[in-house]
C-alpha cells in the first residue's frame, strides 16, 4: 500500500490506545489525522466520533481510517451508516487482513478493552499490509451498496 491519509478517533475509552497507535501509523501513511477524542476523563459520545470520521474519508481528506471505543462495536455501527464506508471490526491480525483482502474495509474498528495493544499493533500492521484481492469478492462488495 502507497503512503495514504488515515484518520484516527476513538471515544474516551479508546484514547490511550488510539494515542499509542499514531506512531505504528507513520510506517503506512504520510499523514495521520487525530480526530479526538483527547480528553480521558470526559465522557463522549462514540456515534459523533464514528460519524466524523466517516465523513471525513468521505469528503477526501483521508482513504482510510482506525476507529476505536470500548468493544469497538458501537464505533463500527455509527461509520457502517455512511455509504462507502465499510467498516470492520477486528480481533486480530487474521480479521485485519481478510477485512481488506475479502470486504475492501476502509476503516479499521477496534475495542480498547477487548485487546492490549500489541494485537492493536497487528491488526494494524496486516490490515495496512493487505490489499483488496478483487475478483470474486468485487461483486459482493457491490452488494453492500
Amino acid at each position: 500500500m502507497n503512503k495514504i491519509i488515515v484518520a484516527i478517533t476513538s471515544d474516551h475509552a479508546g484514547i490511550e490506545l488510539k494515542n499509542n497507535l499514531i506512531d505504528c501509523l507513520k510506517n503506512y501513511a504520510s499523514e495521520t489525522i487525530d480526530l479526538g477524542a483527547y480528553e480521558k476523563n470526559v465522557s463522549v459520545d462514540y456515534p459523533d466520533y464514528g460519524d466524523l470520521l466517516a465523513q471525513t474519508i468521505l469528503a477526501g481528506k483521508a482513504q482510510y481510517g482506525v476507529a476505536i471505543c470500548g468493544s469497538g462495536i458501537g464505533i463500527s455501527i455509527a461509520a457502517n451508516r455512511h455509504k462507502g464506508i465499510r467498516a470492520a471490526l477486528c480481533h486480530d491480525g487474521l480479521t485485519a487482513s481478510l477485512a481488506r483482502q475479502h470486504n475492501n474495509a476502509n476503516v479499521l474498528c477496534l475495542g480498547a478493552r477487548i485487546i492490549g495493544i500489541e494485537t492493536a499493533i497487528d491488526c494494524i500492521n496486516n490490515f495496512f499490509t493487505s490489499d483488496f484481492l478483487g475478483d470474486r469478492h468485487q461483486k459482493r462488495v457491490d452488494k453492500l451498496g
